[in-house]
């Protein structure tokens, strides 16, 4: 069978902070791609403001480099499983991977969801362990355990007989050799090692086009643009084609532009053929998982497996009575516009609409999925309100079902007690402890996904900020009946509006944990900090001292309050109750009751209360 040896397509897949997109800046630095002149900074793919602020890769990119005359074409994909449906659609565009893990940490959930990812698709792997040079680094342990997580996701003979290249990808070196004294300057090993492992793409371009979408991207010139990879044929511009659309209609597009892609780069091309990835424009409302064909030979791909959501929330349009202060699109049809829009690139999301004009049901991979998106939104000038996270039943064999994750965790000897007792309250089911040395335990839990929601904080708190928890989808199990998890504190809630003030917050401070400092604008319902007590507490913080003869008012200035604290995006999602909201704008991240009269509040709170005696 004839192949295209000139050219190699991979992904590299890894655990979060494995070390993926600084390894791909150096395959850049170090091949014939760059010209001298270019300083490629750190972690060059990561282009999105959000990746680089946090040090995560969320979607896919595109790289190619020349080496030796070959073209070696690599994806760099998310390590995050919310992100998983970045990485599932590109598995089907290469023919092989880079599996890196870390030389200290090993083998972490994320590195099984990936690598079972690219084992279902028959790929042929390569292992590099980086970080080599790490304090405490165990590289002859860490191959042992991908070796027996091969074992494990079922590897054939062939993926069990994985080259191993070790590395320190900051340093820019590597070796074949797990001897750290063996490192050399140079990623030829991990180059040479691709040419020789990575099956070159099959040539059968002189058969009928098949071309599939894995990744959209949108271009204020040329419109919509189609990612993916030719699988047959060739495709040139002004080419006549067919697409052949998921609920199984066509349409036909003629070419208008193709681009291929070079270190950083997209460059115009005039034509590509079989085992090429490419981006191709000119289809106004082509998706991920459609193919296209010549119009007279219409023959589908199959169409690509996505994971369903398992988390969702609801966003609606702001109501606040700050609505509007902050925001460019406070609308609802400017907030649905964009959440439609979403989808087009995004297929992990799902928007749905709800009994309100003004509110939609909103379902990604988990709470990074979907805050991510919350994050983009609110940088892109948009006002809105978010509900709690919920987790999405299903209905399996006739038994109503939920998620269950696998998660992982690394902390300290002596707050193991209090993670078990957490982790058990949470319906989590230990299934491994083991001590990692340097006083350090790994334990490993089955738990409920609903249990989970909202324990990051509390984690944190618990283990003093030394704890490492990595957690990601692993099935549906039956649902555990009478079980409510959530936040088992109140919150301080404002009872009117106007500036907080000192006097006023001193008062209340004693009561629970303050969100807001003095001067910080409140309106009447909305959440000034937590509870110390199981029950939501009304306060006023906007009172100010009364003055009298005998006391200066500038004494009031000198007074201090505790030092607040501050709720990132995140922190305020998974604060949320079910009567609660997270106000989302440009500018600031409040919490507020659905209610926000204080008598009206009350008296919805008493009908619950009334009717779960009933129920009981």
């Amino acid at each position: 069978m004839k192949t295209r040896d000139d050219i190699r397509n991979i992904a590299i897949i890894a655990h979060v902070d494995h070390g993926k997109t600084t390894l791909v800046n150096e395959l850049l630095k170090q091949s014939d791609t760059l010209d001298e002149h270019i300083q490629l900074q750190d972690r060059a793919m990561d282009s999105n403001a959000i990746e680089k602020e946090r040090g995560i890769t969320i979607l896919s990119k595109n790289t190619a480099v020349d080496y030796q005359n070959t073209k070696i074409n690599i994806l760099d994909t998310p390590g995050h499983a919310d992100f998983g449906g970045e990485v599932e659609r590109i598995m089907r565009m290469v023919d092989g991977v880079l599996l890196v893990v870390d030389a200290y940490e090993g083998t972490m959930p994320q590195t099984r969801f990936v690598l079972k990812k690219a084992l279902e698709q028959h790929l042929t792997p390569i292992v590099v362990i980086n970080k080599i040079d790490r304090e405490g680094a165990r590289p002859d342990e860490v191959v042992d355990e991908v070796l027996e997580l091969f074992i494990e996701l079922g590897a054939d003979d062939e993926q069990l007989e994985f080259p191993v290249v070790y590395a320190s990808a900051v340093n820019g070196t590597s070796s074949l050799d797990p001897d750290i004294a063996t490192q050399e300057h140079t990623m030829k090993p991990v180059f040479d090692t691709i040419i020789d492992t990575i099956p070159a793409p099959i040539d059968n371009s002189d058969e009928p086009l098949q071309f599939q979408v894995a990744m959209l991207d949108y271009n204020d010139y040329v419109g919509r643009i189609g990612i993916g990879r030719v699988f047959r044929g060739s495709i040139k511009i002004g080419d006549s084609v067919s697409v052949l659309k998921l609920d199984g209609s066509t349409k036909n597009f003629r070419v208008t532009k193709i681009f291929g892609f070079f270190g950083l780069k997209r460059i115009e091309i005039n034509e590509a053929k079989a085992g090429d990835l490419i981006a191709v424009s000119g289809m106004d409302d082509i998706f991920v998982g459609e193919t296209v064909t010549p119009v007279d030979h219409q023959d589908a791909l199959p169409i690509l497996r996505i994971d369903e959501p398992t988390l969702q929330m609801t966003f609606l349009a702001n109501d606040s009575p700050f609505a509007g202060k902050e925001g460019k699109f406070v609308t609802a049809r400017k907030l649905e516009d964009r959440l439609r829009s979403q989808l087009q690139t995004d297929v992990s999301l799902r928007v749905e609409d709800t009994d309100q004009p003004s509110a939609w049901v909103v379902s990604g991979r988990g709470e990074l999925h979907l805050s991510i998106l919350v994050e983009e939104m609110r940088r892109e000038g948009f006002e809105l309100q978010l509900s709690r996270p919920e987790v999405i039943y299903r209905e399996i064999n006739g038994v109503l079902s939920e998620p269950y994750e696998s998660v992982q965790i690394d902390t300290p000897d002596e707050y193991v007690g209090s993670v078990i007792d957490a982790m058990s309250q949470r319906k989590g089911e230990m299934q491994n402890m083991e001590s990692t040395g340097n006083g350090q335990t790994r334990l490993n839990f089955l738990a409920p996904s609903r249990g989970l929601i909202g324990y990051s904080n509390e984690f944190l708190s618990q283990t003093g900020g030394y704890g490492i928890m990595n957690h990601t989808f692993e099935k549906y199990g039956p649902v555990i009946k009478n079980w409510t998890p959530g936040r088992h504190t109140g919150a301080l809630v404002s009872i009117n509006g106007g500036p907080a003030t000192t006097y006023s917050l001193q008062s209340v401070e004693d009561r629970g944990q303050l969100f807001i400092d003095a001067q910080t604008e409140v309106y009447e319902g909305m959440i000034v900090g937590s509870s110390s007590r199981d029950q939501d507490i009304s306060v006023n913080v906007t009172k100010g001292k009364n003055l009298t003869n005998t006391r200066a008012s500038g004494k009031d200035h000198a007074a201090a309050i505790k030092t607040p604290k501050t709720m990132s995006l995140e922190e305020s999602i998974e604060f949320l109750n079910d009567d609660e909201y997270c106000e989302v704008t440009p500018e600031n991240v409040r919490l507020r009751k659905k209610i926000l009269n204080t008598g009206e509040r009350q008296k919805a709170s008493k009908k619950r209360k009334m009717a779960a005696q009933k129920e009981a």
